[in-house]
């Protein structure tokens, strides 16, 4: 029944929990890499760059409903580690039911929006039609990926990061095949890349929720308990709504930032975009530390121990410094070994590498302000401060939308794209500082009545 997170050396407990996710996170990541190399050498360049240009709209929508969702299940870890289990249960049925309406509510609108936002992008015009069809068919499919992460995050919130992975195994394995089935095969184009990756993630979802019901009792709830609780919804959607916001407002300053890069053409947004998935596979660990820490602070906080969430961040920092710069020399080394694999040999890389190398060459050094970024506002979330949390995503926004604005006005591809590590500068700065304010808070207002439940 679940796995506590209260109990023995924090750095052990980290490690050992992280490692199962940040393997799932990187067959996640495989699997969109996958769609992306086949895309790249069996559609075309142009395919190549059409997928690149709906990365963010991608970020904006499933990041609202994923960061939703997952904000769902940090009472559940809350109510976990205070070892309240009946009402472990109905958090689970509740955020289940929140979930849902969530589903119908994004999906709709993101359908009905699509070709406004792609034209507010600039999308290039010989890449537009392969943009929406890519798009259009991923948030056909908000369910399926609504689903896994939601599932996953129950498990994660029991202390259970191995489910997780071992269904995304599987998901990564099936997404390759239908690839080759839907697009090499089938001649499906872009819209078969993205019909593999929701049946994939459709499919980690049944596997986790299988698991679930035979499984983890803890998190099963009763019949009696499948309806909204005023109570429950309230403090979910206090955690949820500021996540689902953070996404969102971190996803509107990449948008920003894809139009300004969208204004160089189709083959800076080809070599922008294979960058941009090769980084995104490296800095699985950041977003891994991340999920943990959510998991770990819930825990805590619920127990009510507020040193050990303390010297938990502490640990997690010393880890994510370690893994930062090992990330950050191997992209650089081995960048133009990763581009062979996402384009055929009739395409020069001599064209495309320039403009990636530019673009990874700025995020290295602020690989270790992004580790930081994902400790202390994952933290701050265990502990039920999703608005604070919430205010790093403006912090984002507000810098990457003053360097897009510089970078058009002044012609600059490396302003551009240097908009991600300067708000992950700006941001990781921020999330040290209201981190040591939330702490202090939260002395004041549990110390002097003594440990206890730290639910909110």
């Amino acid at each position: 029944m679940g796995n506590t997170l209260t109990e023995g050396k924090p750095l052990v407990i980290i490690i050992k929990f992280m490692l199962p996710l940040l393997t799932g996170n990187v067959f996640q990541q495989f699997y969109n890499m996958v769609d992306t190399i086949i895309v790249g050498k069996f559609v075309g360049a142009s395919a190549l760059a059409a997928v690149g240009s709906t990365g963010t709209i991608m970020f904006l929508v499933l990041g609202i409903a994923n960061g939703m969702s997952t904000g769902f299940t940090v009472l559940t870890s809350q109510k976990f580690g205070a070892k309240q289990y009946e009402e472990t249960k109905e958090t689970v049925a509740n955020g289940i039911l929140l979930s849902a309406i969530v589903i119908v509510v994004l999906t709709v609108l993101s359908l009905f929006f699509m070709h406004p936002i792609l034209r507010l992008m600039n999308t290039p015009e010989d890449i537009y039609d392969d943009a929406y069809s890519y798009i259009s068919v991923i948030c056909m499919g908000i369910a399926a990926l609504v689903a896994y992460n939601l599932f996953s995050a129950f498990l994660r919130a029991v202390g259970n990061s191995r489910i997780p992975l071992y269904s995304l195994v599987f998901s990564a394995l099936l997404n390759i095949v239908l690839d080759v089935v839907f697009i090499v095969n089938l001649h499906m184009g872009v819209a078969g890349a993205a019909w593999a990756t929701n049946i994939s993630q459709g499919v980690a979802a049944v596997l986790c929720l299988v698991y679930i019901t035979h499984k983890e009792p803890v998190l099963t709830p009763s019949k009696n308990m499948w309806r909204l609780n005023r109570q429950y919804s309230r403090l979910q959607l206090y955690i949820g709504v500021p996540m689902a916001l953070q996404f969102g407002i971190t996803a509107s300053g990449t948008m920003i930032m894809q139009s300004a890069i969208n204004i160089y053409g189709s083959v800076a947004v080809a070599g922008f975009t294979a960058a941009n998935k090769v980084q995104s596979l490296l800095t699985q660990g950041m977003m891994a530390i991340g999920q943990t820490m959510t998991s770990y602070s819930g825990q805590n906080f619920g127990k009510g121990d507020l040193d050990r969430v303390e010297e938990g961040v502490k640990d997690a920092m010393k880890i994510m410094t370690v893994y930062s710069i090992a990330a950050g020399i191997l992209v650089v080394i081995a960048l133009p070994y990763f581009m062979r694999l996402f384009f055929s040999g009739d395409v020069s890389l001599d064209m495309l590498i320039p403009w990636s190398r530019i673009y990874i060459y700025e995020c290295v050094f602020a690989y270790i302000p992004l580790s930081a970024i994902f400790i202390f506002r994952s933290s701050m979330q265990g502990c039920g401060y999703g608005m604070t949390a919430m205010s790093l995503g403006i912090v984002e926004f507000f810098t990457r939308l003053i360097a897009a604005l510089i970078s058009i006005r002044l012609g600059s591809y490396a302003l551009a794209v240097g908009s991600d590590p300067l708000a992950w500068l700006t941001a990781g700065i921020a999330s040290v500082l209201l981190f040591l304010r939330v702490m202090k808070d939260l002395r004041q207002r549990h110390e002097p009545e003594g440990r206890g439940s730290g639910s909110i």
